[in-house]
C-alpha cells in the first residue's frame, strides 16, 4: 500500500463521507473517459445548438442511439459496487454523480443524485413527457432498419461511432404531442436544474467528509460542491488520475485507479464503527446559510 492510499484511509476512517463520482470511475465498465488519456476530444453540441439546428439535432440522435446500446450493456464494476457496500455499511451517505450511466444504481447504491441526469430517459421538450430509452430504442430501430446493414457504421481509432449516411437517420418525436425529445442529459450550455443541486448539496451536507473519485472537476457544478464542503472544513479526498480544478482543496490527493481504490477502502472502512457526532456539528442537510451561496436558481453544468 502507497502511503497516499494509506493516508486516504486515515482521513476517512470513523467519518460519514458524501461521494461524488465522474468518468473515471466507469471507464472498468467499458464507457470511455471523455477526457481520458488517448481521446480525441470534440466539440460537444450545446443544447442551444440541439434545439435551432435541425441537421445538429438529427446527428446528435444517431450517434447517441448507437452510444445508447453500449451504455445498455455496460455492467457496473468493483468500484460502483464498492460505493454499494460502503452505503450498506452505513459509511457512506450518497452518491452525487456526475455521470449519464446509471451503473451507481444498478450496483445497489440507493441514495444516487445523478446531477447530470442518465441516459436511461428521455423527456420531451414540449409536454415534458418522460420516455424509457429502451422503449425509445425499439421505436427507433423499427424507423431506422438500415442502421444495422454493413457498412452503415464505422469506428473511429478513438473508439467513437460515426454513421455513414446520417441524413437518412429518421429523429423520433413525441407520441403525445409531437414535440421535440432530447435525452434527459444535461447539455453543455443547459443548467444543472436547481432541486437537483439542492438534492446534491444535502448529501454533501450529511457527511463529514467528502472523496470525489474519477473526475478532472472540470464542470462548475462539482467544483461548487468540493467547495461546499471544504467551507463547512469537512476533509476532501480526491482520486483521479492526473491533476483536477480543486486540487488545492484536497486533504489528499491520489493520482490512482478508482476501482483498486474504492475495493480496498471497502475493506478498510466497511467494518469500521463510525463515531457517533464524528465530523460536522450541523444538522444533517443543514449548512447554516443557503447552501447553494449567492444566485443559486440555477448551476452551470
Amino acid at each position: 500500500m502507497t502511503d497516499d492510499l494509506e493516508r486516504v484511509v486515515e482521513v476517512l476512517a470513523g467519518k460519514r463521507i458524501a461521494v461524488l463520482s465522474g468518468a473515471g470511475l466507469s471507464t472498468d465498465s467499458g464507457i470511455p473517459d471523455y477526457r481520458g488519456a488517448g481521446r480525441v476530444v470534440r466539440k460537444p453540441m450545446t443544447f442551444q445548438e440541439f434545439r435551432a439546428d435541425p441537421a445538429k439535432r438529427q446527428r446528435y440522435w444517431a450517434g447517441s442511439h448507437l452510444g445508447w446500446r453500449s451504455f445498455a450493456a455496460a455492467r457496473p464494476n468493483e468500484g460502483h459496487r464498492a460505493l454499494a457496500a460502503l452505503e450498506d455499511a452505513g459509511v457512506v451517505t450518497g452518491v452525487v454523480t456526475q455521470n449519464v450511466d446509471g451503473l451507481h444504481l444498478r450496483a445497489g447504491s440507493r441514495r444516487v443524485v445523478e446531477i447530470h441526469g442518465s441516459m436511461d430517459r428521455a423527456l420531451c421538450l414540449t409536454c415534458g413527457q418522460v420516455f424509457s430509452r429502451a422503449d425509445l430504442a425499439a421505436t427507433i430501430d423499427q424507423a431506422n432498419p438500415w442502421i444495422d446493414e454493413p457498412g452503415s457504421v464505422q469506428l473511429q481509432p478513438d473508439g467513437d461511432v460515426e454513421i455513414t449516411d446520417v441524413e437518412r437517420f429518421v429523429v423520433p418525436d413525441c407520441s403525445v404531442c409531437g414535440g421535440m425529445l432530447k435525452p434527459d442529459v444535461v447539455f453543455f450550455g443547459e443548467f444543472v436544474p436547481a432541486e437537483k443541486f439542492r438534492e446534491a448539496v444535502s448529501i454533501v451536507a450529511d457527511a463529514d467528509a467528502l472523496l470525489v473519485v474519477g473526475s478532472s472537476l472540470t464542470v462548475n457544478s462539482g467544483v461548487r460542491l468540493v467547495d461546499h464542503a471544504a467551507r463547512r472544513k469537512n476533509p476532501v479526498v480526491i482520486v483521479n488520475r492526473g491533476s483536477t480544478r480543486s486540487d488545492r482543496r484536497a486533504a489528499v490527493k491520489l493520482d490512482a485507479g478508482t476501482t483498486e481504490t474504492l475495493v480496498h477502502l471497502a475493506e478498510r472502512l466497511g467494518s469500521d464503527p463510525l463515531e457517533q457526532g464524528a465530523g460536522s456539528s450541523a444538522a444533517p442537510g443543514s449548512s447554516g446559510a443557503d447552501p447553494l451561496g449567492p444566485s443559486s436558481g440555477m448551476i452551470e453544468a
